[in-house]
């Protein structure tokens, strides 16, 4: 029935829209409302779709929340709160249920979206981290997920304190010793945080406020995180700096970075042998950023003089793990959001995030891209698999310690400025320039938000070419300013970085790395290299990766003239190792290398 009203309201003559609207209401009774969303090419199908009945929508709060989030749930919808759900029981429970509820303790699993039957419209998860919820299957699903991922901010940074504090002044094992009957002033002499330097690594909300406290110590705070915007640091009187000069010079060391492919096992041996001698680790962001092997070893050998963990790679750890058992380690449960205050903070954001959802309001909290019509996808698809892997390749260009501020997008087009929607372009390179070390899911919904959050200033420009419309762009260009370079070659001639792409029979191509003209496909990772043109140049990096088995998908020379200086642009399907990598740098032709994955 639904199906079959929903195509005949599409059709009503009296549905009035403005001309340049991306979203409308129906005229409908109060009793049946839908809200539509649809791009500007394509109307025939929608984007996002939210039916209101007479009845109120259900949600099951699987987890407990606090009692104002509850409120303002019943004031909108029938609230369900069922904890300690099996897998079996939430699947069997989530027919009846318009959205859910969840904190880091219960799995959204695909088959808890196919058991949904389409029902499920929005998931809520009450904290940051969204690990727990399959993200993919939501997104096929149509159901979005929004977090809260303000709220407990200040809890976090406070219990980061209280662990560098603590950790100092050996307060945990002396009240041990203590209980168990012992005085042993002597053993636990600690250490002043006076004029000590705290590096904190991930100058997001929750770095931003640890420094603000360790300032007041009396400490002096450094802070690694490309995008921490240079203004805010200066404020609270913070020198932002590369990784390796933050590792190698801090006396303690506070994390506060998401957990991503790049950020995994940061703390790793070989970083460990970079750090001061008797230098200490609170971590009360994500376990997984510590190698925690690694971690034992460096604590061992005197590298490491204490820790402090809130949170594991395992939660909870096992109970013979070395690691929680080793006396120079401070540990609590992942205690960081668990005050009073964040509690009730997190209740309220999630549930008028969910509110929201159910409303048919796009929130700027949302981690998943909503459904987009096939039409529209299938024509966009490269180009959007180009944008982000434009992003993608222009962040890594950027030297650590420059913070990403002016970024300028150029799109190349035969198309009428008003046929060609460019949002999910732009969201796209958004993405590619945020998520590799950040834990936002950038999609369509709160690509523009994020940015802006980050203090990322993006400009979009057109240029419009002659000749036919039919496909809707000649190339993308995107362009960095004010920033260093990891590739001195990728700064343009007016001083940006500078990538440029093209789609070419389907496929994604980088077509100009700042002044120099290539032609390498988007597929695998990439090699660049900056070398005195002259002949066996392209056979001696090859050999070198095809003694190490590395498969050459692409590979492309872009010169000034010749003789003078070139770039050779590798595409490779498997990472180089780092040997390979020093072998190729070693070349004597070669002036610069890097090595950039896709």
């Amino acid at each position: 029935m639904a199906a079959s009203a929903y195509s005949s309201l599409l059709s009503t003559p009296s549905l009035k829209k403005p001309s340049s609207a991306l979203s409308w209401k129906l005229p409908l009774s109060p009793a049946f409302n839908v809200s539509v969303s649809l791009p500007r090419r394509a109307r025939s199908r929608p984007l996002f779709v939210v039916f209101a009945m007479d009845a109120k929508p259900t949600v099951l709060v699987a987890e407990k929340l606090g009692e104002a989030g509850l409120n303002l749930l019943k004031g909108f919808a029938n609230v369900d709160c069922s904890y300690n759900l099996s897998p079996e029981e939430l699947c069997t429970k989530i027919s009846l249920c318009d959205a859910l509820i969840v904190r880091s303790g219960t799995k959204v699993s695909r088959e808890v979206f196919e058991s949904s039957a389409g029902r499920l419209k929005v998931v809520g998860r009450a904290g940051v981290g969204i690990d727990n919820v399959d993200l993919a299957a939501a997104t096929e699903h149509g159901c979005l997920v929004v977090n809260a991922p303000t709220a407990n901010t200040v809890a976090a940074a406070e219990h980061g304190i209280a662990l560098l504090t603590a950790m100092a002044r050996n307060v945990a094992q002396a009240d041990a010793s203590i209980k168990s009957g012992k005085w042993q002033r002597n053993k636990y002499v600690g250490v002043s945080l006076v004029g000590k330097t705290l590096a904190v690594l991930g100058f997001g909300k929750v770095g931003s406020e640890v420094a603000r406290r360790a300032k007041g110590l009396g400490m002096h705070v450094i802070a690694h995180d490309p995008y921490a915007p240079a203004d805010r640091a200066r404020a609270i009187g913070v020198e932002l700096v590369n990784f390796d000069e933050a590792i190698g010079t801090a006396d303690f060391i506070s994390l506060h970075m998401p957990l991503t492919p790049s950020t995994a096992k940061i703390l790793n041996d070989e970083n460990f042998a970079k750090m001061k001698k008797g230098v200490r680790i609170v971590n009360v962001a994500r376990g997984g950023v510590i190698d925690e092997d690694a971690l034992v070893k460096a604590l061992d050998a005197g590298i490491v003089a204490q820790a402090a963990l809130d949170v594991f790679t395992v939660e909870p750890p096992p109970k013979d793990s070395k690691l929680i058992q080793h006396e120079n380690v401070t540990v609590t449960p992942h205690l960081g959001a668990s005050t009073m205050e964040a509690q009730e903070g997190v209740a309220i954001e999630i549930a008028e995030a969910v509110v929201g959802a159910l409303k048919g309001e796009l929130a700027a909290t949302a981690v998943n891209a909503p459904m987009v019509p096939a039409e529209v996808l299938t024509e966009l698809k490269p180009y959007v698999v180009l944008a982000e892997k434009l992003g993608r390749l222009a962040v890594q260009l950027v030297a650590g310690g420059s913070g990403v501020k002016s970024v300028k997008v150029t799109y190349a087009s035969a198309r009428a400025p008003d046929d060609l929607d460019t949002r999910l372009l732009r969201a796209m390179i958004t993405k590619g320039l945020i998520e590799p070390i950040s834990s936002v899911f950038v999609n369509l919904v709160n690509a523009d938000f994020t940015a802006k959050q980050r203090g990322i200033r993006l400009s979009e420009e057109r240029v419009i070419l002659d000749g036919s419309p039919e496909s809707p762009l000649e190339f993308i260009q995107v362009q960095i300013a004010n920033v260093e370079s990891r590739f001195a070659s990728a700064i343009s001639d007016s001083g940006e970085i500078k990538v440029e792409g093209r789609v070419k029979d389907g496929v994604p191509h980088l077509t100009r790395v700042g002044s120099f003209e290539v032609d390498v496909s988007l597929e695998g990772s990439i090699i660049l290299c900056r070398q005195v043109d002259q002949p066996g140049m392209i056979g001696k990096v090859g050999s070198i990766l095809g003694e190490e088995n590395v498969n050459v998908s692409f590979m492309s020379v872009g010169r000034i003239a010749p003789r003078k200086q070139a770039i050779m642009a590798i595409g490779v399907d498997e990472q180089p190792s780092k040997e390979s990598l020093k072998r190729i740098g070693g070349v004597p032709a070669v002036e610069e290398f890097v090595f950039l994955k896709l």
